[in-house]
Order: structure tokens, then sequence, then C-alpha cells
């Protein structure tokens, strides 16, 4: 790695967690600077503008939170129990398991719905491919017969998208862990029905 390249991954990493937790909008240059410790002209010496380190650090935060899964998943024999693992460490959601500032597919589709169109891109291409993992282990459970046959691997996808992502925002926005336990309850209940 180069010393641009490794500017770059430094800005990335120590910008990551305050775009996560402020957003985009909140993010201002005067954060970046105080969190990497450069200066202005050696953040546009590396980036183009605030959307490009935005976009990089979105993409870091996802993969950061991909991995953590990925990892997890790896540990499971069954489909059931590889599904299993997303209440398993969403009811970790307040603890040091998760990025700083949450779920960064959630944070940024909200608030770039309507006002940064190449976020709402990325975000909107990390929930298709995370539906499409959910399918791929839901699919597989049905092939080894772990699940009815019945199942209808997208609808199932997408419910246990929306299960998560409603409960992290109710979660995040109430403070109520109660809240967030009582719905991965729920999940897992509905895992264990397939």
């Amino acid at each position: 790695m180069g010393k641009a390249e490794k500017t770059r991954s430094y800005i990335i990493e120590k910008t990551a967690p305050i775009f996560n937790i402020k957003g985009y909008a909140g993010t201002s240059m005067n954060d970046i600077t105080e969190a990497t410790g450069l200066t202005k002209g050696s953040i546009y010496g590396n980036f183009k503008n605030k959307d490009e380190v935005a976009l990089e650090v979105f993409e870091h935060n996802k993969k950061k939170m991909q991995n953590l899964f990925t990892l997890e998943i790896s540990k499971k024999s069954t489909y059931k129990d590889k599904l299993l693992t997303y209440p398993e460490l969403y009811e970790q959601f307040f603890s040091k398991h998760f990025i700083d500032g949450g779920c960064p597919i959630m944070n940024t589709a909200i608030e770039a719905d309507d006002t940064h169109p190449l976020l709402k891109e990325a975000a909107k291409k990390a929930i298709l491919v995370w539906k499409d993992s959910l399918m791929h282990l839901i699919q597989k459970g049905i092939d080894n017969k772990e699940f009815k046959p019945d199942t209808d691997p997208e609808e199932t996808a997408l419910l246990i998208l929306s299960i998560i992502e409603g409960t992290v925002m109710v979660a995040k926005l109430t403070g109520k862990v109660n809240y967030l336990k009582t719905l991965m309850l729920s999940l897992r209940k509905l895992i264990n029905e397939l």
C-alpha cells in the first residue's frame, strides 16, 4: 500500500464513526480534520470532496458490519442456526459488537433518502445484497429440508430485513433495550417456524 492509499485508509478509518453517528449532513470538514489531525488541503488532496469521503466511509462501515455477520454465520452448521445469528447479534445491538452509531445501511438510507442520491444508491445496493444473502440461506434451508418447502425465500428475507431494521429504528429512537429484545424474540420465533 502506497503513501496515498495509506492516507486515504487512515482518513476513512478515523472518520467512519463520525459519519455513522452524525450522518453526512452533520459531519463537517472540521470534524474530519479534527478526527484525522490533517489539514483540509490534505483531505482534499486525497478525496475530491466530502461526498467521496462519505461514500468510502459508508462502504467501510458496511463491510465492517458484513464481516461481523459473515464470521458468526460461518460458525453455524445448519441454515436455521445461520439465520438465527441475526437476532442473536442484534440482541447485542447496544453493546461493543456493533460499530459506533449502529447499522450504517439504515442510518444512510434514512438520511440520504431525499437528500443524497449517491449515498441512497449505495444503501439501496447494500440492502439488496443483504436481501439476496438471506434468500440464499433460506433457499439452502428449504433444499436441506430444514424449512418448509412452501416458504417463499424473497418474502421471508424481506420480512426478516423489515423486522431487523424496524426494530433497530424503534430501539434507537426510544433508547429502550427491552423493545429490541422483545422484537428479536419475535424474529427468533419466525425463523424457528419456517
